[in-house]
């Protein structure tokens, strides 16, 4: 288990900064959920390398990453990374995230995702989000839903993932409708 200093903390679940001492339990989850996620992100390469550029990412400002722990344990329960964030005029990002299937099922992604939205809203200042889901991902589109997105549309060809251009769905929340 990595560092405990909580960014967030909810009745289960806790927000914190991923780091490099965190390869270890991912990469072994991101092993154990491949088919699960597979249809959503395709295969990824769980290598040190592909972790440090992924760490190296996060040292710019457009990026941020977070993994949701569960308080009782510190054991990773998802991640989260706000992507592409703009400043200005916009105060946007897009997120992306991910369950892992031992831990499905539970909500923990429901409180964590909610705590990543609050913190991106007060501590990053930023004005919206969007998560762009492929159609037939039910449990993300019902898990943004539950966080009060809003859907905005439709992006054909969207992102090239097994192989093809998946379609997705746009959607939104902001500071001002987020619970």
């Amino acid at each position: 288990m990595a560092s405990t200093s909580y960014l967030r903390q909810g009745p289960r679940v806790a927000v914190r900064d991923v780091c490099r001492q965190d390869y270890t339990e991912l990469m072994a989850l991101a092993e154990n959920s491949a088919e699960m996620l597979r249809p959503w992100v395709g295969a990824h390469a769980n290598t040190v390398e592909a972790f440090e550029s992924y760490l190296a990412r996060l040292n710019h400002p457009g990026h941020e990453g977070f993994v949701l722990c569960l308080h009782s344990t510190g054991e990773i329960v998802g991640g989260v990374n706000i992507n592409n964030i703009v400043r200005g005029t916009l105060q946007a990002g897009t997120l992306g995230y991910t369950a892992y299937a031992s831990t499905t099922g539970r909500g923990y992604m429901t409180e964590g995702l909610g705590l990543v939205i609050r913190f991106a809203f007060d501590q990053l200042e930023l004005h919206r989000l969007e998560a762009n889901i492929q159609p037939a991902n039910i449990a993300s589109l019902n898990l943004v839903k539950r966080l009060g997105f809003q859907r905005e549309g439709y992006s054909a060809a969207f992102q090239f993932i097994n192989g093809e251009w998946r379609d997705h769905e746009r959607w939104a929340i902001t500071a001002e409708t987020a619970p």
